[in-house]
């Protein structure tokens, strides 16, 4: 009897030791991913994210946080994963995990939205959301959030084949256009797209381009002459490359309204929209000299035109 008592007892002790190591186990899933949820990408992406994030995914958030945007807020809910832009901090709690084999595992976070004082926000709910992790050298990373990976995949290829169209656009005004020009040091395009057609073969983009000369003086770059050619492009398309085979012109003077509409059709309230606020173009033309700088590492803090004060980028 006292022989089966002492098994009975191992037993028990045996399975009590396996259901602790189990829920052992879950608990150390779920306290690492409460502390992954720290370095979740909102607005920002942390510099030392790189120590909580799977090579490929930190690799593809960064790529994606460097990527130069041409619009205001263009494609924002990218860089919000889990608030809006109210100014909310988000507060996270692990609801569970489940691990769906020896290197992978989901998180259910329920994501809240409070103020600086620490006061929920009344106006937005708990939000539901899944924390992918990997296992990589013995260590949980995040590998995923609500498989935002995939989305921010498709946006840098979206984004690379914009810039690609966008190159050889500034290309052509550069030399076929800026040839026409009083030269100076420096010939710098500037790009407003009204609309572009993908589909059709060869690809249309309608646009307001510019382009201007400068000469560089110190830290200021000083228009010498510039002007705007607003019109259709036609471009083709070969292995990545892309390249303006036709450009149809809006015409000067008492003809440009008649061409304008014949040429942008559907599309010139948008482009009559850009072309003719000052504000909208300026701020076009600052960020993409903010743009170009960076990109030639050029020693410029301002540009001015003639007679007008000098304008910090």
């Amino acid at each position: 009897m006292c022989k089966y008592k002492i098994l009975f007892s191992t037993a028990l002790l045996c399975l009590g030791l396996l259901l602790a190591g189990c829920v052992s186990q879950e608990e150390r899933l779920r306290q690492r991913a409460a502390e992954l949820c720290q370095y979740i990408p909102d607005h920002e992406l942390l510099e030392q994210s790189k120590d909580y994030m799977t090579a490929d995914f930190y690799a593809v958030l960064d790529t994606l946080f460097n990527l130069p945007e041409h619009e205001a807020m263009d494609h924002e809910w990218l860089y919000y994963f889990v608030t809006g832009n109210g100014g909310t901090i988000a507060d996270y709690e692990v609801m569970g995990v489940q691990q769906t084999d020896e290197t992978h595992a989901v998180a259910t976070v329920m994501v809240r939205q409070k103020w600086e004082d620490g006061s929920l926000d009344s106006e937005s709910e708990a939000e539901e959301h899944r924390l992918y992790m990997e296992c990589v050298d013995g260590q949980w990373l995040m590998s995923d959030f609500d498989e935002h990976k995939a989305d921010c995949l498709r946006h840098i290829a979206i984004n690379r084949r914009e810039q690609a169209v966008r190159a050889a656009i500034s290309a052509y005004m550069v030399c076929e256009i800026g040839a026409q020009y009083l030269q100076g040091e420096l010939c710098i395009p500037m790009l407003m797209i009204a609309a572009e057609d993908d589909d059709s073969q060869p690809m249309r983009v309608w646009g307001d381009f510019w382009v201007f000369w400068y000469d560089q003086a110190g830290d200021t770059l000083k228009t010498v002459s510039g002007g705007s050619h607003p019109g259709l492009m036609t471009l083709s398309e070969k292995d990545g490359r892309f390249a303006v085979t036709g450009f149809e012109r809006v015409e000067d003077g008492s003809r440009f309204l008649p061409t304008a509409q014949r040429i942008f059709g559907e599309h010139f309230d948008v482009f009559q929209n850009m072309h003719s606020n000052e504000n909208v173009r300026e701020a076009v033309r600052k960020e993409q000299l903010q743009e170009y700088v960076q990109q030639h590492n050029l020693p410029i803090r301002y540009y001015q035109d003639y007679g007008w004060p000098a304008v910090e980028l």
